[in-house]
C-alpha cells in the first residue's frame, strides 16, 4: 500500500513538471521578442545612468525581490552591481504608509520619492487587478518612468492602463501557480540579456 502511494503520488509530481514545462511552451514563441524588448529598455535604463525599479504583490512580490537580488549581486557570474530597488524592501516604511494612507499608496508614493525620468519600473501581478499596482503604474506615468508589467491570464486591470511605450509580458494560462513560474523565467531571461549585452556574459 505504501509503495503505490508513493507510485502515485511520484506520477503526480511528474505531471507537475509536465504542466509547467507545457505551460512555458505554450506561452514561449510569443514571448521571446518581447522579452528580447523588454530587456533592451532596461538596458537603455541602465546606459543611461537610470534606474531599475519593482513591486509586486504576495508570490510577485517575491519575484521582484529575486529579479533585484540578481541585478544588485549577479545572475550567474560575477560582474559589476546594476542599479536596482525593490520597493518592498523597507518594513518601516510600508507598515507606516498603510498606517497613514491607504493600502494603494504603498508603491506609489516610494515611486514619487525615487523615480526619475527614465528610470524603469518592473510590475508583475498574476491578476493585474492589485489597486496598488494600478496607482503605482500611474504614478509612473506621472514621473516619466518606463513601464514594463508582467501579467497572466487576460492582463487584467494593468493591461488597460498602459502607454503605447509600455511593455506587457503576458503568460496567458489559467494557473496562478504557472503563472508565476513564467514570471520568474522571464526575468532570469531578463537578467540574462542584460549580463550578456552589457558585459559580454554567457
Amino acid at each position: 500500500m505504501q509503495s503505490g502511494l508513493l507510485v502515485i503520488m511520484s506520477q503526480h509530481v511528474y505531471q507537475l513538471f509536465q504542466r509547467s514545462i507545457e505551460a512555458k511552451m505554450q506561452v514561449g514563441e510569443a514571448l521571446a521578442p518581447l522579452i528580447e524588448s523588454a530587456a533592451d529598455i532596461l538596458l537603455q535604463t541602465l546606459l543611461n545612468e537610470g534606474k531599475i525599479l519593482s513591486c509586486g504583490n504576495g508570490p510577485s512580490a517575491a519575484l521582484a525581490q529575486i529579479f533585484t537580488s540578481c541585478l544588485i549581486d549577479r545572475y550567474e557570474k560575477e560582474r559589476p552591481s546594476l542599479p536596482a530597488i525593490w520597493l518592498g524592501g523597507s518594513i518601516a516604511s510600508y507598515t507606516a504608509i498603510v498606517t497613514e494612507a491607504q493600502h494603494n499608496e504603498v508603491y506609489s508614493k516610494p515611486i514619487r520619492a525615487l523615480g526619475q525620468p527614465g528610470d524603469s519600473l518592473v510590475v508583475i501581478s498574476s491578476s493585474g487587478n492589485a489597486s496598488n499596482l494600478l496607482q503605482a503604474i500611474t504614478t509612473a506615468h506621472e514621473r516619466d518612468l518606463n513601464v514594463i508589467a508582467l501579467t497572466g491570464r487576460d492582463g487584467g486591470d494593468v493591461a488597460s492602463l498602459l502607454y503605447n511605450n509600455d511593455l506587457e509580458l503576458r503568460a496567458e494560462v489559467n494557473s496562478r501557480g504557472r503563472i508565476h513560474e513564467i514570471h520568474l523565467l522571464v526575468l532570469y531571461c531578463l537578467c540574462d540579456l542584460i549580463d550578456n549585452r552589457l558585459f559580454g556574459l554567457e
